[in-house]
């Protein structure tokens, strides 16, 4: 059997409609190149406890999401525009921290990998090209769907990190990049596994954890065609299957 992965969801309205979801990309990238089976997450300020979802599941993934994180979780100011998901962030900061606690393997992914920096103490910029970052991480919504997750800049990954491992030890790939909040100050517990040439931090990891790893960009709409992608969810993978039989003899 595959290992079960939580996949935490958004909410938002459809017309009149509540919804819970997660994009099929993911969902498919768990299940063709990760060889796991997804379960979703709802997101509800009406769960009390994660430790239930905890419990039921071998990893995490953390998706990207259209709202931002809500900004007094990082004591930034607040903006009646940005679009938030206080249900997606009451779920989502929960259960990383009880996933670090367990040495449970998950995978930030855009939103996610700026919950994961919040989640450890860190803060964001609400606007990264407010800021001074490139107009190259920006998702340009005119463009059709293919166009917008096309390779947008390159990243300089750490050298000895888990990314530059994944990558055959190259210092240097492509990625897509669709964003607005980024890092701003990393959490104390955080290392950097990636930067941008605006100096923008592209991908972290949690010190001290078997997997447990954030990405700015978007493999899961790349695993087809890029070697790293595939890479990154190959290893997500292996890593929940070993967490699913540690207790085996």
């Amino acid at each position: 059997m595959r290992p079960l992965v939580g996949v935490v969801c958004d909410r938002f309205f459809v017309g009149d409609h509540d919804l819970h979801s997660a994009k099929q990309s993911y969902v498919r990238a768990l299940m063709t190149c990760a060889q796991l089976s997804p379960v979703l997450i709802p997101a509800s300020r009406d769960v009390e406890s994660v430790t239930d979802y905890l419990d039921g599941v071998s990893g995490l993934l953390f998706p990207g999401g259209a709202s931002n994180v809500e900004s007094h979780l990082y004591g930034g100011a607040s903006d009646a525009a940005m679009l938030v998901d206080p249900d997606r962030d009451h779920v989502a900061l929960a259960l990383m921290r009880g996933a670090a606690a367990r040495g449970m393997p998950f995978l930030g992914i855009c939103r996610g990998f700026q919950e994961m920096n919040v989640a450890f103490g860190g803060t964001l910029h609400a606007d990264i090209h407010a800021s001074g970052h490139s107009e190259d991480h920006l998702e340009d919504l005119s463009e059709d769907l293919l166009a917008r997750y096309r390779y947008r800049h390159e990243i300089a990954l750490t050298d000895g990190g888990m990314l530059s491992t994944l990558a055959g030890g190259v210092q240097h790939v492509r990625v897509n990049s669709l964003h607005r909040q980024g890092v701003a100050q990393l959490a104390s517990r955080l290392a950097v596994e990636a930067r941008a040439p605006d100096g923008l931090v592209e991908a972290i990891r949690l010190d001290q954890h078997p997997f447990a790893l954030g990405v700015q960009w978007h493999p899961e709409a790349m695993v087809t065609s890029d070697a790293l992608s595939r890479a990154l969810f190959e290893s997500f993978g292996a890593s929940c299957r070993r967490y699913a039989t540690r207790d085996e003899a």
